[in-house]
């Protein structure tokens, strides 16, 4: 790029001098000038790193792995390079699906799907991820502009589109079935809802359910000062439409609910915390290490986490997650037979018979079955070369018991005899 606008400022040059006109000369002095500040431009534009073939976990200032690589080094995540043959697709990229984007791009997921129809305004820049750059532009352009220079290796799918539209929820279905380049054994392996309406959430929950697509649920409130997370697996634990909220069950159109010229509050942090703890989750769900929060909440007025677990409802609206229920119970019994069986094999694996048989340390082993009077024999005995210096229990003297009186007329009589001296 900054070849082509040299020659372009030669070119410019030429004509300048060839061109009796003055004006039309003037006009090509600042385009000249135009083209030297976009050099200039391209110059400190700084250049994309180049893709990484496979994960190290070598330590080099380098290598934008080695910290992720690092949690495989200490036994927290079996195969952290697996991450690469995952799918997770955004719904929503605002404030918390932005920056949900961003963590899993840093992460090194190996594919990302974000949808949204809207584009990026001057009232976004509260948010963590968007630029004043970017104003105009749509929200999934803007942020596919922007992982790809974090993480190149990541594959990136934009949809600018509606999917509470027919069309879009058509086109939304469809890219969830699309499998990648990556050997991967499901299309998408994870959801994530970050919308900002109860419509599109029934439109994910709808599609989730048809397809049988595990997806976590996030949001936060209209006063910025709280939100939650929630793992909905079909058939396993409740849909969205299991409890919907009152605004859903009533059947009231939320966007009559809206007044003009008041809008919802947006706080930077809540976003961030929100987009945190669905990304973490995330991450649990996908690398299997862990527990993942079937429910979250959080209070940032007084950092209370709230917690909570829902059933699946029999008599859901929902008939895909009717259909879903019904799959579940039918694969129960063969599901427990599985984990049956690998408890039992984790169980046959264990090693038996004392952990430490010899140590430097020469710690023994003692049998809790043992009487306690050993133990006391132990502590009361002295380090050869040691002299007590203080009495013992058995040394100290006991007291000769005091008259007692048991009449209650001869305590009289000396009580009398006491006042009369």
């Amino acid at each position: 790029m900054e070849e082509e606008l040299g020659a372009m400022t030669e070119k410019l040059e030429v004509l300048r001098r060839d061109l009796a006109d003055r004006g039309l000369a003037d006009s090509i002095a600042e385009l000249q000038q135009h083209v030297e500040r976009l050099r200039g431009l391209a110059k400190s534009t700084p250049t994309r790193r180049p893709k990484v073939q496979d994960m190290s976990a070598e330590v080099v200032d380098s290598n934008p792995y080695s910290r992720l690589m690092a949690l495989q080094r200490m036994g927290i995540v079996e195969n952290y390079e697996s991450i690469r043959d995952f799918s997770v697709a955004i719904v929503g990229i605002g404030g918390v699906g932005s920056v949900a984007a961003e963590m899993l791009t840093r992460c090194g997921i190996g594919r990302l799907l974000l949808y949204d129809y809207d584009t990026v305004e001057l009232a976004n820049m509260n948010r963590l991820f968007f630029r004043p750059d970017q104003v105009g532009m749509t929200k999934t352009d803007a942020a596919v502009q922007t992982l790809s220079d974090i993480n190149p290796d990541v594959i990136l799918e934009s949809y600018s589109l509606n999917i509470t539209t027919v069309k879009g929820f058509e086109t939304f279905v469809e890219s969830l079935k699309r499998k990648s380049s990556r050997m991967s054994a499901h299309c998408v392996d994870l959801v994530l809802s970050c919308v900002d309406n109860y419509e599109a959430r029934m439109v994910v929950n709808q599609a989730c359910n048809e397809l049988s697509q595990t997806w976590m649920e996030s949001g936060v409130s209209e006063d910025a000062v709280s939100g939650h997370i929630q793992l909905l697996i079909p058939g396993e634990t409740a849909c969205f439409a299991c409890a919907p909220p009152l605004v859903v069950a009533s059947g009231v159109d939320e966007r009559t609910l809206k007044r003009e010229g008041v809008c919802a509050a947006s706080l930077p942090t809540t976003m961030g915390v929100v987009a945190g703890l669905l990304v973490q989750n995330a991450l649990k769900y996908l690398l299997k290490f862990g527990e993942v929060s079937p429910y979250l909440g959080y209070n940032s007025l007084k950092d209370f986490f709230p917690t909570m677990e829902m059933k699946p409802n029999p008599q859901c609206s929902n008939a895909a997650c009717l259909e879903r229920q019904r799959e579940y119970i039918l694969a129960k019994p063969a599901r427990d037979a599985a984990i049956k069986a690998k408890v039992d094999a984790e169980a046959s694996s264990k090693v038996t018979g004392p952990i430490h048989v010899d140590n430097e340390w020469n710690i023994s082993v003692v049998d809790d079955s043992e009487g306690q009077s050993s133990h006391s024999d132990i502590s009361d005995a002295l380090p050869q070369g040691l002299v007590r210096e203080l009495p013992s229990a058995d040394g100290y003297p006991l007291e000769e018991p005091g008259p007692s009186f048991d009449d209650l007329d001869e305590l009289r009589r000396q009580l009398e005899a006491l006042n009369a001296a």
